[in-house]
């Protein structure tokens, strides 16, 4: 059965931030958007042990009213980091509204630009503040594909892109953040559901599905396979192509 060494990947996790930072901006900030979800306060808090409070910039984006923003705020002052607090709403409404009046706009247009606009805003803030930017996903969420191509999907380095949302927990409890935080349900900004609600499994399923292999809902396993699949895509570079010079 496998077991998760949740102290041993935090410090290896806290080492190599300091090492892409030693090798990949000397000096640099750590620039990290706060939802107020765990992923993002997790990684602000492996930065913080990584590279220290004074150096982990946090960006709280909410599009409009954001019914948990004080979850955000909660996260900033328990780290004691610098932050900023950017209302995106006019962006998003200026590339909504300056769309052509005689295209349909789908549901995952409307829903993609926040995010979208959301990462254009971190690396603003990075690129005034000599930082590089967090990408804040987890294992489980890649693994089906669930983030927004060039918008939460990228940044400059991602801590926790093999850690499974089970394993995010333990993390987060073992860094001390405030329970609510960690525990969390899980809400995907865009429409308003739950993250579970939308995939159509628990992430607990989709976690012993990943690191062991195991599901007893055939259903589900056919759900998630067909989702990992059609997604992989995401996590690959760009296709170009090559001409044979």
């Amino acid at each position: 059965m496998y077991e998760f060494d949740v102290l041993k990947v935090k410090n290896e996790c806290v080492e190599w931030i300091r090492n892409f930072f030693e090798e990949n901006g000397k000096g640099c900030n750590a620039i990290v958007g706060i939802s107020g979800g765990k992923d993002s306060s997790i990684v602000a808090a492996l930065c913080v042990e990584a590279l220290g409070k004074d150096r982990v910039i946090g960006v709280l984006m909410p599009n409009g009213e954001q019914h948990d923003i004080d979850c955000a705020r909660l996260l900033v002052d328990h780290l004691g980091i610098k932050n900023y607090e950017i209302n995106i709403k006019e962006a998003v409404d200026g590339v909504l509204n300056s769309l052509p009046k005689d295209m349909e706009i789908s549901s995952q247009t409307i829903q993609n630009i926040p995010p979208r606009i959301r990462m254009t805003t971190l690396y603003a803030v990075g690129q005034s503040n000599n930082g590089r930017v967090a990408n804040t996903c987890n294992l489980s969420e890649d693994w089906v594909g669930y983030s927004t191509r060039y918008g939460d999907s990228v940044g400059d380095f991602s801590p926790c892109s093999f850690i499974t949302v089970t394993e995010m927990k333990q993390i987060g409890h073992l860094l001390g953040l405030p329970y609510e935080l960690v525990e969390k349900t899980p809400i995907d900004g865009l429409c308003g559901k739950t993250d579970e609600d939308n995939l159509g499994f628990t992430y607990a399923e989709l976690d012993v599905y990943i690191r062991e292999g195991k599901i007893d809902d055939p259903d589900k396993k056919e759900l998630i396979d067909r989702k990992h699949k059609a997604n992989l895509f995401k996590l690959s570079f760009m296709p170009c192509f090559k001409p044979e010079i």
